[in-house]
């Protein structure tokens, strides 16, 4: 009957290969969430320095852009969406929409918005910076969206 019984494991020896398991599995997740936090901060620390582009490869991908949104019957279009923390108050002033929110910009958002001052204004387009959504009912991204209806 001795080898019978091995047939079946100790349940402290399954216990602890159970316990190990959940070790691997629980590393194996703490090394993918810093990994893809990591990926998260070089993409905000890109997206706080100028983007690089000329002002003239900015106008057309803005025109090419506005032109797709027309030519799908749109009056409006979402150019960008960047995490709040590229406000100098995480999005305070835009969830507000205090006057003077655009102070609070940095990087490529800070870009948009002047593209559109200067050459967007002033041919009837408007911007708007807002807050599109809210996990854990805290402001997080920030949704621009340029439009040329009534």
């Amino acid at each position: 009957m001795a080898g019978l019984d091995d047939l079946i494991p100790n349940a402290a020896q399954i216990r602890k290969e159970a316990a190990l398991k959940e070790a691997q599995k629980a590393e194996e997740y703490a090394r993918v969430a810093a990994a893809a936090e990591a990926e998260k901060d070089a993409l905000i620390e890109r997206l706080t320095k100028p983007s690089g582009k000329t002002e003239e490869e900015k106008i057309k991908l803005a025109s090419t852009i506005i032109a797709r949104a027309v030519r799908n019957g749109l009056t409006e279009v979402q150019v960008y969406r960047f995490p709040n923390t590229l406000c100098t108050d995480k999005g305070r002033a835009i969830n507000q929409m205090e006057k003077g929110w655009e102070n609070t910009l940095t990087g490529i958002p800070k870009e948009i918005f002047q593209l559109w001052t200067d050459h967007l204004k002033p041919r009837g387009y408007r911007i708007a910076y807002q807050i599109i959504d809210f996990p854990g009912g805290v402001p997080g991204d920030v949704g621009v969206t340029i439009s040329w209806g009534d």
